[in-house]
């Protein structure tokens, strides 16, 4: 029986793509044995259950780039991780490991290659991580996503494949009436979906209580609104509070949307963080987006992943500092020019890549197949 390892998560730019890879190893040989490995008290462990796969947690966070009395404990809990990973990766006996990135990825991958198992990164975004940079040496297979990426990564090593990204996100004008009557929402409104990410983004959601409150863009819209968990119940309280101009049936609050491709099909217009997984996903959904790229990231990559559209006329950027003031008169231009509209449409949905997650599940099947390490 082929053996799988597949390490990573964190948030659901991590955690989705890595389960879209496990399902296309799947379709391919289905008696393939697949174990998630990613970090305890995060995404993964609830989303990957769910999909029907096993999962196992290691005690590990990030290194805060901020002084932080959190950092104290990141070297014990690294190693920590790294024991635990040896443990698990010795006891399953993978044939091949594949990280997609997020706090366990890193001590797996390392495990793994030290243990001359072969492996594969996914990375997602146009700029990598210094914990991918510093493996790509000793990994087999790089699998990214943009053009380019040879002035981070050995040539040699590089696939490009695209970024996974969930199935059902395919054909989705077929699913309109569907989306709009789960949502409850109208046909005769223009739907703004708001997805700050898995967890949300405290910027967007001000901002966007902003626009509801002052009754911006204007028109007749409704919004289709994913907050995160945290900022769920504060946000629900203000809006019942405020009493906003369009009035609270317009606004259709959410912690989290697990249905996504009918969130995508009733949107008429998107704004959204610019996640590696989250552009991939935008340009298969072929909406007009406005991104806000998170500043709270490594090397600033969601902003280079954001000109990367931005640059093909693909997306409208507004960054993060300016949202506050900017978000309501932008939208306002976007939905009354539908001249706009079709251009941003076409332009985004010619970058899409259908077919990331299987041709990632067939290098990581090739490798197993030669026998590289």
């Amino acid at each position: 029986m082929t053996k799988i390892i597949i390490s990573g998560g964190g948030t659901g730019g991590h955690v989705f793509p890595a389960i879209a890879i496990a399902n296309a190893i799947r379709a391919k040989l289905q008696d393939a044995d697949i174990l998630f490995i990613g970090a305890k008290g995060k995404l993964e462990m609830e989303k990957v259950p769910a999909a029907g796969y096993r999962i196992e947690g290691l005690t590990i966070a990030g290194f805060q780039r901020r002084l932080t009395m959190k950092n104290l404990s990141f070297p014990f809990k690294l190693l920590g991780s790294m024991i635990r990973a040896r443990k698990l990766i010795s006891g399953f006996g993978p044939d091949v490991v594949i990280g997609v990135g997020g706090y366990a990825s890193g001590p797996v991958l390392r495990t793994a290659v030290a243990l001359k198992i072969p492996a594969l990164i996914q990375e997602q975004n146009s700029f990598p991580g210094i914990t991918n940079r510093m493996l790509a040496g000793k990994v087999q297979k790089i699998c990214v996503a943009y053009p380019g990426m040879g002035k981070y990564f050995p040539k040699e090593k590089l696939v490009l494949t695209g970024n996974p990204i969930r199935q059902d996100l395919i054909g989705l004008n077929w699913k309109r009436n569907s989306a709009l009557s789960h949502f409850g929402l109208s046909d005769s409104k223009t739907i703004i979906l708001v997805i700050g990410g898995s967890l949300g983004a405290g910027s967007i959601n001000q901002s966007v209580l902003n626009c509801v409150k002052t009754g911006k863009p204007g028109g007749n819209v409704q919004w289709l609104w994913q907050c995160g968990k945290y900022y769920f119940k504060n946000l629900n309280s203000a809006l019942k509070v405020a009493g906003s101009v369009e009035g609270p049936e317009d606004v259709f609050l959410h912690a989290f949307i697990d249905r996504m491709d009918l969130a995508y099909s009733a949107a008429d217009v998107v704004i959204s963080r610019a996640g590696a997984i989250a552009i991939s996903e935008l340009c298969v959904a072929g909406k007009p987006v406005i991104l806000v790229p998170s500043p709270n990231v490594a090397e600033d990559h969601q902003a280079k992943n954001a000109m990367a559209l931005v640059e093909r006329n693909a997306a409208i950027l507004v960054r993060d500092n300016e949202v506050a003031v900017k978000l309501g008169d932008t939208l306002a231009e976007l939905i009354t020019d539908n001249v706009l509209q079709e251009d941003l449409k076409q332009n985004i949905l010619a970058l899409a890549i259908l077919d990331a997650a299987e041709k990632i599940a067939m290098e990581a099947l090739d490798l197993i197949k030669t026998g590289k390490t």
